[in-house]
């Protein structure tokens, strides 16, 4: 585990995890530590392994890093609270996924569950390395469709920011700092969402 955390985070588990599953979260800032190319493309190889319905594989990724024409287009397709803090981040990608199935005849109704699987891939391998993800639903789909010239059966559903573990919160205003600073991570019990039975 190479994670460096300059903010200590805990995870109240209910039961015992999976240890990466128990330190990932996903801050605000990252260190200035550069993500290159090939671990970017280690990222993507993790993702890649992912199951899908049908083995369809239907997520789509653009990826930028820092300083390259990609990452500025990425960031301009970001809404505007995510842009006040997702310029500190090494890399950026625009995560996508195709509408229908290969042939084009019937909707894929699991794409973006798929796409999940992928980015959950993804986060795993990324904290086994160090590296944080901020995942971002607030990027203007429309523009980031026409931005990658994504065809109509594709559909540009979130933003992932990259960076590793170790940022200065203070670089944050005051609301995102505070989150940030938080010391303990939480999550709605099982009893709320999981049940032996009917819907409750």
């Amino acid at each position: 585990m190479l994670k460096t955390n300059s903010i200590e985070k805990q995870t109240p588990t209910a039961y015992p995890i999976y240890p990466l599953i128990e330190e990932r979260w996903s801050p605000r800032v990252f260190s200035n530590k550069a993500i290159s190319e090939q671990q970017v493309k280690t990222l993507l190889e993790a993702g890649r392994w992912a199951p899908s319905s049908s083995n369809q594989q239907p997520w789509r990724i653009i990826w930028g890093i820092k300083g390259t024409e990609t990452y500025d287009r990425i960031f301009n397709c970001l809404h505007k609270f995510n842009k006040g803090w997702a310029g500190n981040a090494q890399v950026l990608w625009a995560c996508a996924f195709k509408k229908d199935m290969q042939n084009g005849t019937k909707e894929n109704f699991h794409a973006l569950h798929d796409l999940g699987l992928f980015m959950g891939n993804v986060c795993m391998q990324a904290t086994s390395m160090g590296i944080a993800v901020h995942q971002m639903a607030g990027i203007d789909f429309k523009a980031a469709q026409k931005e990658f010239n994504f065809p109509d059966n594709y559909h540009v559903a979130t933003a992932a920011a990259f960076g590793y573990y170790g940022g200065n919160p203070h670089e944050l205003d005051d609301e995102l700092k505070k989150q940030e600073l938080e010391k303990e991570r939480s999550r709605n019990p099982q009893s709320e969402f999981a049940f032996n039975g009917n819907f409750q």
